[in-house]
């Protein structure tokens, strides 16, 4: 045994230093969790098996006499830090941020392959014959070294890969790999320094471990975080693959002309290069081709996308669209039902959205309930829906009746009943589309809640309605627009108590335009507001002529629910009664029936907010809606107009007393109400009422709609004790049955009529306090 030198002394000094370095190492892995702790405790594993390998070569070496070359101690030396190498290249692999999957490591350590082939062909270039780059010092006695080589040009490789690759910030992840790549240099220099016994070699390598230990345990302190994730295969680049192969090339051409031999070293080094590179195209087809059928789902999924309705899952436009053309087969006959929901927007603005697309839900839902298979259910934007089914018109129309029946259904949404009904448009030729739609705009013309099949006439009704919006805009400014007076009288007197302002509109070319054919538009075209402050504000203004005349009437005007829903709508009416110095319960203002099956909580705020203000409110065509007598008795309303269908049915099947308006009656005077019927066209009808106790009538038996003028002189008669000769053109025909004037608006919206209050001025009126008004298809009006 000799003594050690110097340099082995300070060699082994700092191997020493690795140790700490080690322990670091393994405290990081202990702090961290799930992937980094890892990684990191594979790396402490690979410091500590490299550490412990030089640590006991070096002392050997210090400890042994053997001859140089001391072969056996450095291939101990050599094959055990390169065992630590390549613990610490896995570890370097799976470090958080390197890699985005066990794949993308291995692809990455080929890729370090590919590289380190690529280094391994030039170095054999450079160090056999005839360059013989390093001359005597080449150290050909210890091949077992060029493990640890091996190692230390993948790592580089791999240095190389990461910088290029890894995901953002790559610092962390290089400086590990570059620390790595030091350690597996300092394995070559102590294998081969303890083999030939050059302890300048040994220094170095003792010195290179303990730094590449430390500048891993330093970057690994920051490698759990935040990192950012780049899959995507197609912004990967190719040079680490093409120049390697350009410089084995040259070296191979600049070494085959200096007349050098292409020994084992050198196909080795080829023939690793060739298997890689062929290993890292398989796995790179293998992620193009996963890649590919990632982006057709991702495309087959967004293409659905497009033609499906986010909310409720249905077919959207797009996908209707799609399913016609790829229905169109000449023996399966195709009809399309449209579907638009009556209300809806009134569940918008008052409920809010939440529970508007909650309600769309439903419909949804209630549409796959009730189809057959191959049926496509649609939405085609808002409250319109539509089905594409196969069969015949005859069919489908069946199928629309009982889709309007399950659509009529209440909703239940966050403990709220809503109720809505539904129109349907049926078309099975032509543009089904656009025939549907003008089928369902015709069948919420003529009322709502109800199915119409196309006819090619709606062509000329939906240009006939755009004409009607048109002009319907400039109606009031160019006074066009004005108001008739049906008269309601009490029973059994006939003496006329009040009336019940009626629109009407007279174009100079289109002429007389029905109200139930202008108000639809109006409400669809947003007009209606602005028209029922017209009306209100000239009703009342006539209401004040007549008062300041000495007449003792009152005046009802009917109300749409977009009207009531308005803000500070009572504070409008208000206005309108101080400005023309209006007592107010000499105002009545009627909702329909239908507007209650909206939202009762809301219309019940509505017109309490509404009686604050003095006026009178009355429940239009009771009967014939969807009031329920729990509902009844908590609206805030004073009177109850009998619909004109209650009147009117009974006597055209038996010819006997009207049940029904009696029960109505009695139920009006029992829960405190005034109770007026409208409708009243002949004597028997009359007899019926009073028979059931009514003191309030009106219909054509009592008086069409006349110009205000005609009223005030039959209100002028009652103080004089004449009655005026009736005007021709207001009679009805010699011999024409009886014809009702009431308009049917559809859910939501109602007639213009008067109202009786029940205040305690009108007391001694006896029978003159009640409102009602039935009008003929030509005098119909609105407020």
């Amino acid at each position: 045994m000799q003594s050690p030198s110097g340099v082995e002394l300070a060699g082994l000094a700092g191997l020493l230093i690795a140790v700490p370095a080690v322990a670091l190492l393994g405290n990081s892995g202990r702090r961290h969790t799930g992937a980094a702790r890892r990684a990191h405790l594979i790396l402490a594993l690979g410091g500590a098996l490299a550490t412990a390998a030089a640590l006991a070569g070096l002392i050997s070496a210090l400890l042994t006499d053997a001859p140089v070359p001391r072969i056996h101690l450095g291939s101990a030396v050599a094959i055990g830090t390169a065992i630590g190498t390549l613990t610490l290249l896995v570890g370097t692999a799976v470090l958080p941020g390197a890699a985005e999957s066990p794949g993308a490591a291995l692809r990455h350590l080929l890729d370090g392959v590919v590289i380190a082939a690529a280094f391994w062909f030039v170095g054999w270039v450079l160090l056999t014959e005839p360059t013989h780059l390093l001359g005597g010092a080449t150290p050909m006695a210890c091949p077992s070294i060029l493990v640890p080589a091996g190692l230390a040009v993948i790592s580089l490789g791999l240095t190389i890969v990461l910088a290029l690759h890894a995901h953002r910030p790559r610092l962390t992840t290089v400086r590990v790999a570059g620390g790595v790549t030091l350690v597996a240099i300092a394995a070559v220099a102590l294998g081969g320094g303890i083999c030939q016994d050059r302890d300048i070699d040994v220094l170095c390598g003792a010195l290179l471990l303990p730094g590449g230990l430390f500048i891993i345990a330093r970057a690994v302190k920051v490698a759990d975080r935040p990192v950012e994730v780049v899959g995507d295969v197609s912004e990967r680049g190719t040079a680490y693959a093409v120049v390697p192969m350009f410089a084995m090339v040259a070296a191979l051409g600049w070494h085959l002309s200096q007349s050098g031999e292409f020994d084992f070293y050198g196909y080795l080094g080829a023939s690793v290069e060739g298997f890689a590179l062929v290993a890292r195209q398989y796995l790179a087809l293998g992620d193009v081709r996963r890649y590919t059928l990632k982006l057709r789902q991702s495309e087959a999924h967004f293409r659905e996308l497009a033609h499906t309705d986010p909310l409720t899952g249905l077919a959207n436009r797009r996908g209707l669209q799609r399913a016609l053309k790829e229905c169109q087969c000449p023996e399966e006959p195709l009809v399309l039902v449209g579907i638009d929901l009556d209300g809806f927007k009134t569940v918008n603005d008052v409920r809010g959205h939440d529970v508007g697309d909650a309600v769309l839900v439903e419909v949804g839902e209630r549409l796959r309930r009730n189809l057959l298979a191959g049926d496509v259910a649609a939405r085609l934007g808002g409250d319109e829906f539509a089905i594409l089914m196969r069969g015949t018109a005859d069919e489908a129309t069946l199928t629309a009746h009982r889709l309007l029946a399950v659509l009529g259904e209440p909703y239940e949404v966050e403990g709220i009943s809503i109720f809505l009904s539904a129109s349907l448009g049926v078309a099975d030729t032509g543009e089904l589309i656009r025939d549907a739609d003008l089928a369902l705009r015709y069948a919420k013309q003529r009322g709502k809640n109800r199915v119409e099949r196309y006819q090619p006439r709606y062509d000329e009704l939906l240009r006939r309605r755009g004409t009607l919006e048109s002009e319907l805009r400039h109606a009031i400014d160019r006074e066009e627009l004005r108001l008739v007076f049906q008269p309601v009288v009490a029973l059994p007197s006939m003496r006329p108590v009040g009336a019940e302002a009626l629109l009407r509109w007279h174009h100079p070319t289109l002429g007389a335009v029905r109200p139930d054919e202008f108000i639809p538009v109006a409400e669809e075209a947003g007009l209606i507001n602005r028209i029922g402050s017209w009306v209100l504000d000239n009703a009342c203004k006539q209401l004040a002529d007549w008062l300041a005349k000495g007449h003792d009437v009152w005046v009802s005007v009917n109300l749409s629910p977009k009207e009531l829903h308005a803000a500070d709508y009572a504070g409008q009416v208000a206005d309108v009664l101080a400005e023309h110095g209006v007592p107010p319960q000499r105002l009545v203002l009627e909702v329909t029936e239908h507007a209650v099956a909206t939202d009762m909580d809301e219309l019940i705020s509505r017109l309490a907010e509404l009686r604050t203000t003095g006026v009178r409110i009355a429940l239009d065509d009771f009967g014939a809606g969807y009031s329920s007598l729990s509902q009844l008795r908590t609206l805030p309303v004073d009177i109850l107009k009998i619909d004109r269908l209650l009147v009117a049915e009974p006597e055209s099947r038996t010819g006997e007393a009207a049940p029904l308006v009696d029960v109505v009656v009695r139920l009006g005077h029992r829960l405190g109400l005034e109770v007026l019927a409208e409708g009243i066209g002949t004597p028997a009808q009359r007899s019926s009422v009073e028979e059931a106790g009514c003191r309030l009538g009106q219909g054509s038996l009592f008086g069409w709609g006349v110009p205000a003028e005609h009223l005030e002189a039959q209100l002028d008669s009652l103080r004089t004790g004449t009655r005026p000769v009736p005007q021709p053109r207001n009679e009805p025909p010699k011999g024409a049955a009886a014809r009702s004037q009431v308009v049917t608006l559809g859910p939501g919206m109602k007639q213009l009529r008067a109202v009786l209050p029940t205040d305690p001025t009108f007391g001694s009126m006896v029978g003159d306090q009640n409102v009602g008004s039935v009008d003929s298809p030509s005098e119909m009006g609105q407020g």
